[in-house]
């Protein structure tokens, strides 16, 4: 079955112009899926059922498999047998039309204010790297930047004087952020005490984060930077940048903010990929409805 499994990994690359990634993540989908009928003694194609796809997906979330995963797993493998079906593979299409498994909510993770607090407080340090690593965390969270965003912000994006961000995120689309006082002052110490040493004289570099070498960071060196400091601050939570973004909605949420205002921050194109910040803080929203509700 190895050679099927070759033969629609270079179509969807050379044929469907999926990229190498995509291709990577259906090989790894299929192995397993190969792996499950070679144990349950299936060594042809044409003698898969739509039971033998199930139990494999069964078995895949009993091993504790996130919903999620175990869909794209169910997407390869539909992909897979529709393209045996129509060059002549297969006479019947055993997985055509299997319907997709039933993601469960999954809420984002959050710290809580004093984390975040403790967390950013802890790079209290004069040095140029701390400098910079205070004002980019307290940017990330103060405007609930993507990581790719805080890494590609320029110098002509941070208006101190009007407090705002301008942003490019998803798609290049551009929005203005309010900046918080802290932040704002942070940035600005680090534009004129700490970046001029890791810019190293060159006007021509205009991105407002800079590595030691002088260039702007990656979305890996800025998770790198953050799961050390969170360390060095003793906080053992789980954290990524990814992270202090949700913690920006999650909590201007629980202070009143309105949805509409928060999806704008973040560049949300749907109302409903905020709407999971809802059901983050229960204890909060109640409060807060028990503060404003006319009837609460």
């Amino acid at each position: 079955m190895n050679d099927e499994v070759e033969a629609f990994l270079d179509h969807i690359v050379y044929e469907n112009g999926e990229s190498a990634n995509t291709r990577d993540a259906y090989a790894s989908d299929l192995a397993f899926f190969m792996e499950y009928l070679s144990r349950i003694g299936c060594k042809n194609v044409s003698e898969v059922t739509r039971d033998d796809i199930v139990g494999f997906l069964d078995e895949e979330g009993r091993g504790g498999l996130r919903d999620a995963t175990r869909q794209r797993r169910l997407v390869a493998i539909r992909m897979f047998f529709a393209f045996l079906a129509e060059n002549g593979k297969l006479r019947v299409n055993v997985a055509e039309a299997m319907p997709s498994i039933r993601k469960g909510r999954v809420l984002p993770r959050v710290l809580t204010e004093t984390e975040i607090r403790d967390l950013l407080e802890s790079i209290d340090g004069t040095r140029p790297y701390d400098l910079r690593d205070r004002a980019l965390l307290e940017l990330l969270y103060a405007c609930g930047l993507r990581v790719s965003e805080v890494a590609g912000v320029a110098l002509g994006d941070f208006d101190a004087e009007g407090g705002l961000l301008r942003c490019r995120g998803k798609g290049d689309k551009q929005r203005l952020i309010p900046v918080g006082a802290e932040a704002a002052a942070r940035v600005e110490r680090y534009l004129h005490q700490a970046r001029p040493v890791f810019a190293k004289g060159n006007p021509a570099e205009q991105h407002l984060f800079l590595t030691r070498l002088g260039g702007p960071f990656t979305r890996g060196g800025i998770f790198t930077m953050l799961v050390q400091r969170a360390r060095a601050s003793g906080l053992l939570k789980s954290i990524s940048p990814h992270v202090l973004r949700h913690c920006f909605a999650s909590h201007l949420l629980a202070h009143g903010a309105q949805i509409r205002a928060i999806q704008e921050m973040l560049g949300h194109a749907s109302i409903a990929t905020t709407q999971v910040y809802t059901h983050v803080d229960d204890g909060a929203l109640q409060s807060l409805h028990r503060r404003f509700h006319p009837r609460g």
